[in-house]
């Protein structure tokens, strides 16, 4: 499958041949390594041949040339101000990666929180590491999955103890700032105690548009009685490669809500899996999608009710212009002893233009006989007569349109927990629906010049 890549299979050779010889890490770590490096050479890259990724072509992207960043000596003053730009500012406690390298030594946070980079969670906690990495995430049918378990360079690494409350939302910020186009393997672990509690930013940016593909592998675990609120937000530049797995484990009791919102991008890929594997647990998984020029969003969800009395609830929206294009696939599969279930799956649509692309695959799998479940998909264009109703009330069209826009996205903001992300949230969407934020590299609050005060039309977060 390799060879029709030979400029990747030397460039990854050669970066599996460090930590084969690399004292740093574990024999459990080596020997994952070892192993799923052999199923990536069996696999090789996806292809359209796969039904799941028959609508997501990677062969383009793969055929250019790449570098991988084999330092993790990159830190200066100008890139520390990197992590301080308006767009990630959420008041979070911060951390960051920085071309797939984690950029702090490890802090302990009140209560016995530990933030750190996955391998110095290797070297300095073993136990945890050597008992939930590669869990969730034992996959080798995908080799994308395969590839980021033999030679990921680094991630970061949650841990919240038991009974404890992590009241600060952790905040992590992905960049890529290279000078030639990169290849990025990043792979992050995140545990969540018993009774305990966690809310995490990971936001996805770009500071450069030299083109990157960033592989990134997360698992979340959270134990009975925990609580997981997990937001992603992604800003790339659109020569920008985001293939994203989240796989997440709940136990008894236990509540998770995701929520991704994909603001700009070249071809972006989220493929989040979640297993509820305790009675009593519950997920929502949502997300929302703008999509514009030449971009690509493919949402693959699949939800696993593998024992009794457990819920689920699936909401994701897509607005999609000029050629841009979006697929979603939700899957919810209830396994022959989960009774009880009830599980719920939506995806609703607009497209503005006729050149604009959507498919929906909204999909149950049930093998229980005492459930409740539904899907459903639409696909439709902004409401002609609100659209008329507005204007004759003195809203210009251009406005107007933004405000049923922003109403329609508005229905996933609604689902997120935290009012101050919420609030930063709202405003993003708005500006990206006004077509006032693009990605980092060319954004206009001018990142140079953290002084200088933008001014908008209308502030539709209040209305």
């Amino acid at each position: 499958m390799m060879e029709n890549y030979q400029n990747l299979k030397q460039l990854f050779d050669g970066f599996f041949d460090q930590y084969i010889n690399n004292e740093t890490d574990s024999p459990l770590s080596l020997s994952i390594r070892k192993g799923a490096f052999e199923d990536f050479y069996r696999m090789g890259f996806p292809t359209n041949k796969i039904e799941k990724w028959r609508k997501t072509k990677l062969k383009d992207v793969l055929d250019l040339p790449y570098t991988i960043n084999t330092s993790d000596r990159l830190r200066t003053q100008q890139q520390k101000s990197i992590f301080e730009c308006e767009i990630n500012n959420l008041d979070t406690d911060l951390f960051s990666l920085l071309n797939g390298w984690y950029e702090k030594s490890s802090e302990n946070l009140l209560q016995g929180v530990i933030v750190c980079s996955i391998r110095e969670a290797e070297q300095k906690y073993p136990e945890l590491f050597s008992k939930y990495f590669d869990r969730m995430a034992s996959d080798r049918s995908n080799g994308l999955i395969a590839l980021n378990s033999a030679i990921y360079s680094d991630g970061y690494f949650v841990y919240v103890p038991d009974n404890v409350a992590c009241n600060r939302t952790i905040q992590i910020v992905n960049v890529i700032n290279a000078t030639s186009r990169i290849f990025v393997n990043t792979r992050n672990l995140v545990i969540v105690g018993k009774n305990a509690s966690l809310s995490l930013v990971h936001c996805d940016d770009s500071l450069s548009s030299f083109g990157s593909f960033v592989n990134n592998v997360s698992e979340f675990f959270v134990d009975e009685g925990g609580q997981l609120d997990f937001y992603k937000m992604q800003n790339k530049d659109e020569k920008a490669t985001v293939i994203t797995h989240n796989f997440v484990e709940q136990q008894r009791d236990t509540n998770t809500h995701a929520n991704t919102i994909t603001f700009n991008g070249g071809l972006i890929r989220n493929d989040t899996r979640v297993k509820l594997a305790g009675k009593g647990s519950h997920a929502d998984v949502m997300g929302l999608y703008l999509v514009d020029r030449e971009q690509f969003v493919d949402n693959q969800v699949k939800i696993d009710h593998a024992v009794s009395d457990c819920t689920s609830n699936q909401l994701f929206k897509g607005i999609v212009d000029e050629n841009g294009r979006a697929i979603f696939n939700g899957h919810i599969l209830v396994q022959q002893d989960a009774q009880r279930t009830a599980a719920y799956q939506s995806n609703n649509n607009i497209q503005l233009t006729d050149t604009a692309s959507i498919d929906t695959h909204p999909f149950l799998e049930i093998y229980a006989d005492d459930v409740k479940c539904s899907h459903g998909a639409t696909v439709g264009q902004l409401d002609e007569d609100a659209l008329f109703y507005m204007m004759q009330r003195g809203i210009c069209e251009r406005n107007a349109r933004m405000l049923l826009m922003f109403s329609f996205a508005g229905q996933v903001i609604d689902h997120i927990k935290i009012p101050a992300i919420k609030n930063r949230i709202s405003e993003l969407v708005s500006r990206r629906l006004k077509g006032e934020l693009s990605a980092c590299e060319s954004c206009e609050l001018n990142c140079e010049n953290p002084d200088s005060v933008m001014t908008f039309e209308i502030d539709m977060s209040k209305i």
